[in-house]
C-alpha cells in the first residue's frame, strides 16, 4: 500500500524542514518551471502532468506521485490538450497527462488570445480541470467545422455536436 492510499495522506504534516508550498509553476502552455527554469528531464515533466489533483479540502492544485505531495501554481489550465484523435465517430482529446477522453462539446468556451479551452476528467472531480487546446490541436478541429441548419457544429462519424453559441457569435480575429 502507497502512502497515498491512507485515508490521512492529505493531512499528514510535511517532511521535517519542508514545506508543502512550492515554486514549482505550469505555464499556458503546459510547461513545468521550478524556481524559474523549465524542468529539463523529459521524464520528470511528463509524470508532473500526471501528478495533477486537487487538495481534497481546500481544492488547490497539488502534485501527488502517492508518496508525497506538493501545492503548486497553475496559470492557466492544469492540463493541454496536444492533439485529437477520431475514433468510432466521436472525437477524443490527446491531453498532456497521456490519457485522452471524448471530447464533450457542449462544455467548451474561448479565452484570452481566442484559446479554445474544455473540461475534462469529470469522472475523477465532478467539477473536472480545464484543459487549454494547444495551436495545433485547435488547427486540428478544421475538418471536422461544419454548417447545419445555420448553426455551426462539429461533424464527426456523420453525427453533428452545435458548439456553444459564445463560440459560433465569436468573430474571426
Amino acid at each position: 500500500m502507497k502512502p497515498g492510499d491512507h485515508p490521512q495522506f492529505f493531512q499528514l504534516p510535511p517532511p521535517e524542514g519542508r514545506s508543502r508550498e512550492s515554486t514549482i509553476r505550469l505555464d499556458a502552455n503546459g510547461t513545468f518551471t521550478h524556481d524559474g527554469e523549465p524542468v529539463a528531464h523529459p521524464g520528470l515533466a511528463q509524470a508532473m502532468h500526471t501528478w495533477i489533483e486537487r487538495h481534497p479540502d481546500d481544492g488547490r492544485y497539488i502534485l501527488s506521485n502517492g508518496y508525497d505531495w506538493t501545492y503548486f501554481t497553475v496559470e492557466d489550465a492544469p492540463f493541454t490538450v496536444k492533439g485529437i484523435q477520431e475514433e468510432a465517430g466521436t472525437l477524443l482529446l490527446l491531453l498532456s497527462d497521456g490519457t485522452s477522453e471524448p471530447w464533450d462539446v457542449a462544455s467548451s468556451r474561448v479565452g484570452e488570445g481566442d484559446a479554445l479551452y474544455t473540461t475534462v476528467k469529470r469522472h475523477d472531480d465532478e467539477r473536472g480541470f480545464d484543459a487549454r487546446f494547444t495551436r495545433f490541436a485547435q488547427t486540428s478541429l478544421s475538418p471536422y467545422l461544419a454548417e447545419s441548419g445555420g448553426r455551426v457544429v462539429i461533424r464527426v462519424g456523420g453525427h453533428d455536436q452545435p458548439l456553444p453559441a459564445e463560440l459560433e457569435r465569436r468573430p474571426a480575429s
